[in-house]
């Protein structure tokens, strides 16, 4: 099917400064899409590249969204959600690092699930020795906070309902980890997400991501999502650690040093036991929240 006024499908990529992948990228996309029967559309949404991204996408006649100031990789995602006409959304890097053959697979699984990701199976970004471990760790926290195997935490390649998305645009962030928010936002609320494997090219041009201030982001971004959706599951392993060491101290004193409990025992203990009831008020407040509808868009 060729793009269509109204259509089914959009299919997002978000731009800075990609003038050599962007154009090959979106013939490759219209000869995988024009062997389906999805009515599409091609949405660029150029975070004001100072390149000739915008001439390209301009002379390949796609919808194009040009922002003014650059805001980072979430921004341009949040600005093209809220334009697409599509009812599902995907969603893929414009470096050319993901294939597009790999679209109409994921398609298949809408409407059953609300998101359906692109789980790579290589690594092909720069500086793979500290990218792998910082990814396996990352993506370790993240499968315990919310309690399921994740294949690919921050795959770039997503496909997902509008609908569902646009409930949690204020909390997807400017930076690299807006991906990562995109997945565990949708498994934190309990929403269908399936994976699917996909390939993964070298991209196209130079890398954007900083290995230091991105792998920090990502941390922070993991803990952040279940704070907000799950609390309990960070403030009780922690304050129940904390109430360990405090008892196995004061045991520790009270047999063997001073014969009484210290102050220091009593803070440790004491801390512990807060800790615990701030994570259960904001685990009532959460639930408050999602009984309310919130939050919304």
């Amino acid at each position: 099917m060729p793009e269509s006024p109204n259509p089914q499908i959009t299919i997002l990529l978000p731009c800075y400064n990609e003038e050599e992948a962007l154009g090959p990228l979106i013939d490759e996309i219209r000869f995988v899409m024009a062997q389906t029967l999805y009515e599409y559309e091609i949405l660029i949404v150029d975070d004001a590249s100072t390149d000739n991204s915008t001439k390209v996408a301009e002379e390949k006649n796609v919808r194009l969204i040009k922002r003014t100031v650059n805001g980072g990789s979430g921004a341009s995602r949040r600005t093209g959600i809220r334009a697409s006409n599509g009812e599902v959304i995907v969603m893929m890097d414009a470096d050319g690092s993901y294939r597009p053959e790999d679209i109409p697979r994921m398609l298949e699984l809408f409407p059953d699930y609300s998101q359906v990701n692109g789980a790579r199976t290589c690594e092909k970004g720069t500086l793979p020795f500290l990218r792998i471990p910082a990814k396996w760790f990352i993506r370790k926290l993240a499968s315990y906070l919310v309690g399921r195997p994740i294949p690919d935490l921050n795959t770039g390649l997503k496909a997902f309902k509008k609908k569902d998305m646009m409930r949690f645009l204020w909390i997807i962030p400017d930076g690299f980890s807006c991906v990562t928010t995109m997945t565990l936002v949708f498994m934190a609320n309990d929403l269908p997400v399936a994976y699917v494997p996909a390939g993964y090219r070298e991209r196209v041009g130079k890398s954007k991501f900083h290995p230091v201030k991105d792998t920090v982001n990502y941390v922070l971004t993991v803990i952040r999502m279940i704070m907000y959706f799950n609390p309990l599951k960070i403030f009780l392993p922690v304050s129940l650690i904390l109430f360990l060491i405090g008892i196995i101290k004061t045991l520790y004193d009270w047999f063997y040093v001073v014969h009484y409990m210290q102050a220091s025992d009593i803070v440790i203990l004491m801390t512990s036991i807060i800790l615990g009831g701030f994570g259960l008020i904001a685990d009532q407040f959460t639930a408050l929240f999602r009984a309310l509808g919130f939050p919304r868009e």
